[in-house]
């Protein structure tokens, strides 16, 4: 599928000096492991971006639990380990995807158009055979000039007033609201349809481009679509096989159902929406 490589290609393609690799590995109910696991090994040549401290800003009152890193610092950090527009990134995590797909949205949004995701991750990696590392490369200062898609990013005010399409990544008792285990009202944003974003992996590998058509066959692809989740992370898997699909007006919520909720005056709904 687009924007997916595998295992045994990276492992061809590894010497290639204008490939850079990141580790994005991550655990919500462990902030430090990430950081931990990629010391403790890792692919040859990769570097370590962290979901809180380097794809996320600080969190505030608004803007979600995980709101999108300022541009400029972003960058700074793509330059200092050698990424430009040009070069060939694959971003990998533990195989979930989601973590990859924040980095691989981030530098979407960029304007970077050779970003690809790591089929499987980390765990394919080790479970082939290839070997891994505790060395940490580094790699000559160059500049990264982004070149911001707004298209690809929804703002609170276009989700409040959206009339096309609105799609709830998260799991089904999320958005029915029958738990809510992360933010203070249970439900969905009023319209959302639910199309959970593991859907479109089998035993933990992304399904191919025909399984991914056939999860979001009933949707209009003239239409403009608007991608949430609970924090602006596991929604772009769902874009990533969206946009692979050939939906191109696919925008991403990134303060996503947590951000919505941090307004008190905003309504949420509870159970399915009787138009799906």
């Amino acid at each position: 599928m687009r924007f997916i490589k595998s295992v045994s290609w990276l492992h061809e393609q590894l010497k290639d000096e204008n490939i850079k690799v990141v580790d994005c590995r991550f655990a919500l109910s462990d902030p430090e492991y990430g950081k931990n696991a990629y010391l403790e090994g890792h692919i040859p040549g990769a570097v370590f971006f962290d979901l809180e401290e380097d794809l996320s800003s600080p969190v505030s009152v608004h803007g979600g639990r995980h709101p999108l890193p300022e541009v400029d610092v972003f960058t700074e950090k793509l330059s200092k380990v050698g990424i430009t527009q040009e070069t060939t990134v694959i971003a990998y995590d533990d195989g979930e995807g989601s973590y990859a797909g924040r980095f691989w949205w981030l530098l979407s949004y960029l304007g970077h158009g050779n970003v690809y995701i790591l089929n499987e991750g980390y765990k394919a990696w080790k479970e082939a055979g290839h070997v891994v590392t505790v060395e940490i490369p580094t790699y000559d200062y160059v500049e990264f000039v982004p070149s911001i898609i707004d298209e690809m990013l929804a703002s609170f005010e276009q989700v409040k007033n959206h009339n096309g399409i609105l799609i709830d990544s998260r799991a089904k008792e999320r958005y029915l609201g029958l738990v809510e285990p992360l933010d203070k009202r249970a439900g969905h944003i009023p319209g959302a349809i639910n199309i959970v974003w593991t859907e479109g992996f089998k035993n933990g590998t992304w399904k191919d481009i025909e399984s991914q058509k056939e999860r979001f066959s009933n949707l209009d692809k003239e239409e403009d679509i608007i991608v949430y989740c609970g924090s602006g992370v596991t929604a772009t898997p769902n874009i990533l096989a969206l946009k692979a699909c050939g939906f191109k007006n696919v925008k991403l919520y990134a303060g996503s159902y947590s951000d919505w909720v941090s307004y008190d005056e905003n309504p949420v709904e509870t159970g399915e929406n009787p138009k799906v």
